[in-house]
């Protein structure tokens, strides 16, 4: 599977929820998502994303852990991605650390999700950043994805809400506000 998808600060959030609201999206109650990220031993931000494969160990809510790896191919918001539960959050750390990955950023949010027909929408409360609208795309599909981030930046802009567009992923706005 593809993961496609485009994120935006957020200046308020009370405006974007009813306007998510008036198109029919009514996020579910947030869950903490509590990540690791991890990148391959000797990556750093100015290498850039694109080519690189990522880990991240999330827990959701203290109780659930996923495994995700994530390779961007276009740039670092289209990504094939590979996900799993795992039991135990301490062995899997083990298992990234043994297989050639180190920690990078430690990213813990509140996310809300919900749907808007084939657009997976998350409003986040990341700590350290502030809100974010995150709209994604799953595919199996061929389809480009610089254009499908175009349609997904038109539905958006539809909102009439104030966002402003980052081409960055939290770990990256993160690494880059504790410089």
């Amino acid at each position: 599977m593809r993961e496609i998808e485009t994120k935006y600060r957020v200046r308020d959030l009370d405006t974007l929820l009813a306007a998510l609201e008036a198109t029919g999206v009514k996020p579910a109650e947030a869950v903490l998502q509590d990540d690791q990220a991890y990148a391959s031993k000797g990556w750093d931000a100015s290498m850039g994303k694109v080519g690189h494969t990522f880990a991240r160990l999330r827990t959701l809510n203290g109780e659930t852990h996923v495994f995700t790896t994530k390779t961007p191919l276009a740039n670092s918001m289209e990504c094939v991605e590979f996900e799993t539960t795992i039991a135990n959050r301490e062995q899997m750390h083990g298992a990234i650390m043994a297989m050639g990955f180190e920690p990078t950023v430690r990213i813990v949010k509140h996310r809300r999700t919900g749907e808007a027909g084939r657009i997976g929408v998350c409003v986040d409360l990341v700590e350290g950043l502030g809100a974010f609208l995150e709209l994604e795309l799953m595919v199996d599909d061929d389809r480009d994805g610089p254009a499908a981030q175009s349609e997904l930046d038109e539905w958006a802009r539809g909102l009439g809400v104030e966002l402003e567009r980052t081409d960055h992923t939290y770990d990256i706005l993160l690494l880059t506000a504790k410089t």
